[in-house]
């Protein structure tokens, strides 16, 4: 089994009576040769790493190797527990979590890849996120990474994920639109909507550049890991009252994959342009490096 778009993807999930998520656990079944079992154990761990992740997060406040990166997570984590949060449970606890793995990831820590490690705080944001607030059991949120993988999945084969081929909207705009999918199927949502959901959280990114600070995954990467949870819940919201995407996520992602093309090279994870150069940036990887940039 392969699916080769999201219009298709719909199509079988529609035909077979089943959700994103088990689609993908039945075509990893087939291809792998290994049982459901054994599969969805396998990503119980990876549940696991992650809720390790934001554990760690919340509480070290210590700083990245770098300097330049660490304790925004725990200040987060006081100030929403202080009950001052503009945005609401379910955002600033995702917020939270989201730059806790991410923190984790830029002092050396075991993070997984969703779908990339500097997009890797969005989508342990949103689950956990909906563990805290509705209580989302841990076998739910496991079939969620599942669905997550197959969102993913098609991005992956129609356009690209990481930095470097297609700039920050390859990964934080794939994470946000994995997460966005994400969260409809957990609420119940139907997989027309959780696509929906996809292509709505990916235009809201389309042309985000990547310019890491000193080519380091953390500034600003980190930062807009977190603002990548709140667009994957305005996403889930807009498309589960019903509001369609007006151009179909097919087209989205082949946008994304064509602005991506066009990106210059400066802006495609090179630390060559946007942020990266800019005084402070440049003085950043000065005083990192030992030498003028």
């Amino acid at each position: 089994m392969k699916i080769q778009s999201m219009t298709e993807l719909v199509q079988v999930c529609e035909s077979e009576g089943k959700t994103i998520g088990e689609i993908m656990l039945m075509m990893e079944a087939k291809n792998s040769g290994k049982g459901e079992e054994t599969i969805i154990s396998m990503m119980e761990e990876r549940l696991i790493k992650m809720k390790e992740a934001v554990d760690r997060g919340i509480k070290d406040g210590s700083t990245a190797p770098s300097g330049i990166s660490g304790g925004d997570a725990v200040r987060m984590y006081g100030y929403v527990n202080q009950g001052k949060s503009l945005s609401g449970h379910y955002i600033s606890n995702a917020m939270t979590f989201s730059l806790a793995t991410s923190e984790s990831n830029a002092r050396m820590g075991v993070i997984v890849a969703t779908p990339t490690a500097g997009a890797a705080g969005i989508l342990p944001g949103v689950l956990f996120s909906l563990h805290k607030n509705d209580g989302t059991p841990y076998k739910d949120l496991v079939m969620g990474l599942f669905t997550a993988s197959m969102l993913g999945y098609v991005i992956a084969n129609c356009s690209f994920i990481s930095g470097a081929a297609g700039g920050c909207q390859a990964e934080i705009g794939s994470a946000t639109a994995m997460a966005a999918g994400t969260i409809v199927e957990l609420k119940g949502g139907s997989p027309k909507q959780a696509v929906n959901a996809t292509a709505i959280a990916m235009k809201s990114l389309l042309g985000l550049v990547c310019d890491p600070v000193a080519g380091l995954v953390e500034v600003p990467c980190i930062k807009r890991n977190v603002i990548g949870t709140s667009i994957a819940f305005s996403a889930a919201d807009l498309s589960l009252s019903g509001i369609e995407s007006r151009i179909p996520c097919d087209e989205v992602i082949e946008a994304m994959y064509k602005v991506g093309k066009d990106m210059p090279r400066t802006l495609r994870e090179t630390a060559l342009g946007g942020l990266a150069m800019t005084p402070t940036g440049k003085k950043v990887k000065e005083q990192l490096f030992h030498k003028k940039p």
